[in-house]
């Protein structure tokens, strides 16, 4: 079995891929804040009892804090398989790293675009990734990656208004918006903040003619029925690329 971890900026996500299995088709899985470590370790301890763990592959962007208190976790519960860190390199799993410096792009985001390559062959692909910031990136029919564009989440977009503004309030993200125009607040937030989001979205496939749309993320089920092009949402779009990547 292979243990793949995704330790995002707020969430660390992981899930276990037996030997041949289909992408995204997972054994366990699971998911934990930065604060619920004890939580990952008895999962990650239990999967280790029951299923057998031979390696260990991790995309972190959370800094090194996180690596610490990772790498402390697994070798309490997997003492003998040494981590491999996935990191940006020229070239993986059929994809090429088009960024002027290939390692400054963020791991996760070279993960995302293997996964969109691999879940989209053949077609160029705008790949999307709404966590804490919105990843938003272009991958030839090839497998070039082109590059792309990164922009606050819709919780920091939300958050910053509150913040900044004296007269604002703090917003749910999940409301429900009202047709047309907004006649209160927190709706006019709410649209506005979609809106953004979903403009970016849709101003990158003009950009990449032809290109499909892969969207995932916790706030994807926000986005995405905003959006004025063909999508798709896949779960757990960086743990795809992972496993893309392990095989």
């Amino acid at each position: 079995m292979i243990l793949l971890i995704d330790a995002g900026n707020t969430r660390v996500k992981w899930a276990l891929a037996a030997p041949g299995a289909q992408l995204g088709a997972w054994t366990a899985s699971g998911a934990a804040t930065h604060a619920d470590m004890p939580q990952l370790e008895l999962a990650w301890c239990e999967a280790a009892s029951l299923h057998g763990i031979r390696r260990i592959v991790i995309a972190n962007v959370a800094g090194n804090a996180l690596r610490v208190q990772l790498e402390y976790v697994l070798q309490r519960c997997l003492p003998d398989v040494t981590p491999d860190w996935f990191a940006s390199v020229p070239a993986l799993a059929g994809v090429t790293n088009g960024y002027s410096n290939p390692a400054q792009l963020g791991c996760d985001r070279f993960a995302a675009a293997i996964a969109g390559h691999a879940l989209a062959p053949d077609a160029p692909v705008i790949v999307v990734n709404c966590g804490t910031a919105t990843t938003i990136d272009a991958v030839t029919a090839d497998g070039v990656f082109l590059g792309g564009m990164i922009l606050p989440g819709l919780g920091l977009m939300a958050s910053s208004l509150a913040r900044n503004t004296a007269q604002l309030p703090q917003i749910a993200q999940d409301g429900k918006l009202p047709d047309g125009f907004a006649d209160n607040t927190d709706d006019a937030i709410l649209s506005g903040i979609l809106a953004a989001q979903s403009g970016a979205i849709e101003h990158a496939c003009a950009a990449h003619h032809g290109a499909a749309c892969i969207i995932s993320g916790g706030a994807a089920p926000y986005i995405a029925p905003m959006l004025k092009v063909p999508y798709r949402i896949v779960e757990n779009i960086v743990l795809i690329g992972l496993h893309a990547a392990a095989n």
